[in-house]
């Protein structure tokens, strides 16, 4: 079965994540899709596959060759994010000619070069796209699919591997990934998150990435006399906003720059709320953006009083750059399998977060490749059919190589 017609089937479960939920999965409908592959797997021949009491999906291909060899891992997410709706979703595949393509008639729904230019790079490919309503869910049922048209390949193909573990994990977009990843039930060495975009890229710089809750306090009374006793929460609030840099957001930055990006600003008079993210590849330059999130706090306190203002930061995940640099041979890995295959690798950051990054801070170095995806969390969510395979071919591709080498050192 090619990895399309896998993905295909997969879309047809509804999997968002729900960050208010307070479970994990976070949502139930998760564990749908999750016993499905559960049983995908056994059927493979993958025979210690289970569905855990949180709904990571692990399973182990035991090594075929004999010598000592890495054991490598592949790991991809099976919900969807909550920026689109998750349900009955009308995927179709394009013969892609040019030019713009009409999703919904219907609804007049276009997805246009104008808007993505890159667009141009997918003539003469077929693209899995939706009808201009929901999202795809190429982000991460792509990579599902592949990893397991992978798997099905090495097994009928008789591939020389060595060991091969799988995970698949809810809850990857509300960051919540890796809170339950049982790193010594996967048993790998390393390991590769398929969660990209663009066919031959590789990335293992990630965001550092903080989450930042403010509560303002103000005091209500009637307008009519409300000089030298209003402090109105909400006014405040936007004046918090304005004390930030007004370049360093996410409209304004790319590559490698960082950026605080205002959520969600609610409320009125009394009370006001505001939640943010704050993203930065450097070290020292996250810091700093944390540091102008607590200034602007200060001086609100200072010009309208202590308490009026609180501030609470929470660190989220941090750049595994840190912990791929000194195994950059799991990188070289990944890159030379794809000039084998006539695939130009594209090394660039992420700019945003994945599993791979908390987990490798937890002993599983994880690089990031592509999927064959673009225009993740949107309507105009589409996957190339042609990269799929290519993907599907890049994974075999890796784990017969591995098994050709002697077993590398990873450090921790």
């Amino acid at each position: 079965m090619r990895a399309y017609e896998r993905f295909l089937h997969y879309v047809a479960f509804p999997t968002m994540s729900d960050e208010a939920s307070g479970t994990t999965p976070s949502t139930a409908k998760q564990l749908a899709l999750a016993n499905y592959l559960c049983d995908e797997l056994l059927a493979l021949g993958l025979s210690d596959a289970e569905v855990d009491g949180f709904g990571y999906v692990y399973a182990t291909l035991p090594a075929n060759t004999e010598g000592e060899h890495n054991a490598i891992g592949f790991i991809a997410h099976m919900d969807t994010s909550s920026e689109a709706s998750d349900e009955n979703i009308r995927a179709r595949i394009v013969n892609y000619g040019g030019g713009d393509i009409l999703l919904n008639g219907e609804k007049g729904i276009y997805m246009t070069v104008a808007d993505y230019p890159y667009l141009a790079d997918f003539v003469g490919q077929s693209l899995i796209v939706t009808d201009g309503t929901t999202l795809l869910g190429a982000d991460d049922k792509a990579g599902i699919a592949e990893i397991m048209t992978a798997l099905e390949y090495i097994i009928e193909n008789g591939i020389p591997h060595g060991k091969i573990s799988v995970a698949f994990t809810p809850d990857e977009e509300i960051g919540e990934g890796a809170d339950h990843f049982d790193v010594e039930r996967l048993g790998a060495d390393y390991a590769y998150t398929v969660d990209g975009g663009f066919l031959g890229e590789v990335e293992y710089e990630n965001f550092n990435a903080a989450g930042a809750k403010i509560t303002v306090h103000g005091v209500s009374i009637h307008p009519g006399s409300a000089k030298d006793k209003m402090k109105n929460a909400a006014r405040i609030a936007s004046e918090f906003d304005s004390l930030l840099p007004a370049d360093e957001i996410p409209e304004r930055t790319e590559g490698y720059e960082g950026f605080h990006h205002l959520l969600s600003i609610e409320g009125g008079c009394e009370l006001a709320t505001l939640a943010y993210i704050i993203r930065d590849h450097d070290m020292e330059k996250f810091l700093a953006k944390k540091e102008q999130l607590v200034a602007a706090a200060a001086k609100i306190n200072e010009k309208y009083g202590e308490g009026t203002l609180e501030l609470t930061l929470t660190d989220s995940y941090f750049n595994m750059k840190e912990k791929i640099t000194p195994n950059a041979f799991i990188v070289d890995r990944a890159t030379d399998a794809m000039r084998e295959l006539g695939i130009e690798p594209i090394i660039v950051p992420i700019r945003g977060g994945t599993d791979g990054a908390r987990l490798s801070f937890m002993g599983l170095p994880c690089p990031n490749l592509c999927t064959g995806g673009a225009n993740f969390h949107s309507r105009f969510e589409f996957v190339s059919v042609d990269a799929m395979d290519k993907i599907s071919e890049l994974l075999v591709r890796i784990a017969e190589n591995v098994a050709k080498e002697e077993k590398r050192t990873v450090k921790v």
